[in-house]
């Protein structure tokens, strides 16, 4: 993994573009693999990110790769297939200009992209790649990852529900799919029984995404598949986190967390009522199973941040989620840090926090954060 000594873009190293030219030049014999790593590393490199020197190789390799892309999509594949020959099971990141050059240069040429996908997701995944393929050639990209779905390697089987994802992370946008996904569920429908985690995750992965904009077509599956597998279920499971804390109502009967007046809530207090800037919030509460029966319940606290506007944005986070025997109750003390980090900024003023019990805020209190 990266650390503060060495970012992730520093994986595109003089070492990995060698290691990549090499066995370039072992499956394609013109290629100059001298003036390709000289082209590189241009005066430009240092002040490229991780993407931009990606795609900066991709597009080096396109100089010294046939112009023709059936023919530039044999060397791809010929190369992988070398690693594969000298032991090599998966490619890192350093590696990622090979699908991306299919993303690429590839679009006109359907077949050949299709094939070379296929090859090259078993040792670095071509999630990104697949996507600008899907917006061209809608359904018939669709169905050629609908037949992925029963391919022997898993990691193909992956590409089919991760590449058409609706929200994919840092990955261009889908907007047909985040409107309508009825194209890729019968997809889903098939991976949702896959022997393998990996599969089922990413399959569980895109149903949250499509749960975020259509929640009602994703309720829908969930009761049709609920009990049905222990994979199904885990799918379903994994799947319903933004549901969850949204607090679905009909999510949360499903998995049986009940609002029939039985449990209760006592004693939520704000321990720190004034909190320093870089220091932690502490509230405490005790939550109870009044019924006579064992009773699931799910505890999590929704956090108002204060914006700059003034506004307050809400974050769900999550205590427990655990059977209560009859009559029992759990005292519960917890912290929220305000220590800072990268990816949110904290404002002084008055923040909120409130305590969620089976998808339901029972009881509110605010605190005043410090500069």
């Amino acid at each position: 993994m990266a650390t503060e000594l060495q970012p992730f873009k520093d994986f595109f190293s003089p070492q990995s573009v060698g290691r990549l030219s090499d066995y370039m030049l072992k499956v394609y014999p013109d290629f100059k693999k001298k003036d390709f790593e000289k082209s590189v590393f241009d005066k430009h490199w240092k002040d490229r990110e991780l993407k931009e020197r990606m795609r900066h190789i991709t597009i080096m390799l396109h100089d010294f790769l046939p112009a023709d892309f059936r023919k530039a999509s044999k060397v791809l594949r010929d190369c992988v297939l070398q690693m594969r020959k000298e032991g090599i099971e998966s490619l890192g990141i350093e590696y990622l200009s090979l699908p991306d050059y299919i993303g690429v240069y590839g679009l006109d040429d359907f077949a050949s992209s299709v094939k070379a996908m296929e090859l090259i997701t078993q040792f670095i995944s071509c999630e990104f790649a697949v996507r600008p393929f899907i917006i061209k050639y809608d359904d018939k990209m669709l169905q050629q990852m609908i037949t992925w779905g029963s391919h022997p390697n898993h990691k193909v089987r992956r590409l089919a529900s991760e590449g058409c994802r609706p929200r994919l992370p840092w990955a261009m946008a889908l907007p047909a799919l985040k409107k309508n996904p009825a194209p890729i569920l019968p997809l889903l429908e098939k991976l949702k029984d896959d022997t393998h985690e990996w599969v089922r995750l990413s399959a569980a992965n895109n149903l949250n995404d499509i749960s975020k904009d259509n929640p009602d077509t994703v309720m829908r599956l969930f009761k049709k598949w609920h009990g049905k597998s222990k994979e199904a279920d885990w799918v379903i499971k994994h799947a319903s986190r933004t549901l969850l804390k949204q607090g679905n109502t009909e999510l949360m009967a499903l998995f049986g967390f009940k609002d029939d007046g039985t449990v209760k809530h006592t004693g939520f207090k704000i321990e720190t009522p004034k909190v320093k800037n870089g220091g932690d919030l502490v509230f405490s509460f005790t939550i109870a199973n009044t019924s006579k029966k064992p009773q699931m319940i799910r505890v999590e606290y929704a956090m108002y941040y204060l914006r700059a506007n003034g506004s307050h944005s809400r974050k769900v986070f999550k205590i427990s989620e655990r059977e209560y025997a009859p009559n029992e109750a759990i005292a519960t003390s917890r912290k929220q840090s305000f220590r800072p980090i990268t990816t949110r900024v904290y404002y002084a003023g008055r923040h909120r926090v409130a305590l969620v019990v089976n998808g339901k805020e029972v009881a509110e209190a605010a605190f005043e954060l410090l500069k």
